[in-house]
């Protein structure tokens, strides 16, 4: 007794393949938010361990932060942390841990030139480079006595110690293309997405306005709370004493969003 062996004609097996290239378009993108959302909370994570490490050394410092003497990119806050942050990971969010391969950048540093890359900094302690994808907000500083400028820029503006009643809006140290920043109110939108043209003590919003997170960049602020800050959002926050936080690129302001760069516009304004 014959049996007749039916198989997949062609046709089905192309219309199986199609149905499965159309699920996985459909999961791919939910798939790929997912992950970057467990990044996103990865990298909070992170700047929250952050948080307990300055508690610490300002605990240490009468309250008091860094002065900023002494050292260059970005070392005078590196060095003094590292005691308290030995684990490498730490220093990178989740979003950029790649970089170059350059080795030691010698006394300079080396900023990436994609969202999700690392910058690279000599070492003020050993000379061996430091990778990382954090910054720190430069206005947090605590100058020294007859000191009037912080590599160029004036001492007044400064926070000095970690105590003031806006702490819940100044930014200490967060998501960045270099190792520190300086902002300031009237300091204009880098023009693309990737690597801003870096500029010192002029526009170096730049540094800290990095897409990591879906238009959205985290910070560790000064009460040690974390926040999920939208690029826009940055011209609305504390950065310094001096720092207007309704200048011109906010809503208050009459920041429009055909004012911003193209990259920009679609964020929401703040």
């Amino acid at each position: 007794m014959s049996r007749n062996k039916k198989g997949f004609t062609l046709i089905e097996l192309l219309v199986v393949i199609a149905i499965i290239a159309l699920l996985m378009s459909i999961l791919m993108p939910a798939l790929s938010r997912v992950k970057n959302q467990a990044k996103t909370t990865a990298c909070l994570a992170n700047l929250k361990q952050w948080g307990l490490m300055f508690a610490m050394y300002t605990g240490d410092n009468d309250g008091y932060f860094f002065s900023g003497a002494g050292s260059g990119t970005g070392a005078f806050w590196r060095d003094a942390m590292r005691p308290y942050s030995k684990d490498d990971k730490m220093w990178l969010c989740p979003q950029a841990v790649k970089n170059r391969g350059y080795g030691n950048p010698g006394g300079g540093g080396i900023m990436p030139l994609s969202w999700d890359e690392a910058w690279v900094a000599s070492s003020g302690i050993d000379g061996d480079p430091d990778v990382g994808s954090y910054g720190l907000n430069g206005w947090v500083l605590n100058p020294e006595p007859g000191i009037t400028t912080i590599f160029g820029r004036p001492v007044e503006g400064h926070w000095r110690t970690s105590y003031s009643k806006e702490s819940n809006n100044i930014p200490v140290f967060g998501g960045a293309w270099w190792v520190d920043a300086w902002p300031r109110s009237t300091d204009n939108p880098p023009a693309q997405g990737e690597r801003p043209s870096d500029t010192v003590n002029s526009n170096e919003m730049n540094r800290v306005c990095v897409n990591r997170h879906g238009g959205f960049v985290n910070n560790l602020m000064m009460d040690w709370t974390v926040k999920k800050t939208g690029l826009k959002e940055l011209w609305t926050l504390k950065w310094s004493k001096n720092f207007i936080t309704n200048d011109v690129w906010t809503k208050a302001g009459g920041a429009q969003p055909d004012d911003w760069p193209e990259w920009m516009r679609h964020f929401k304004d703040y």
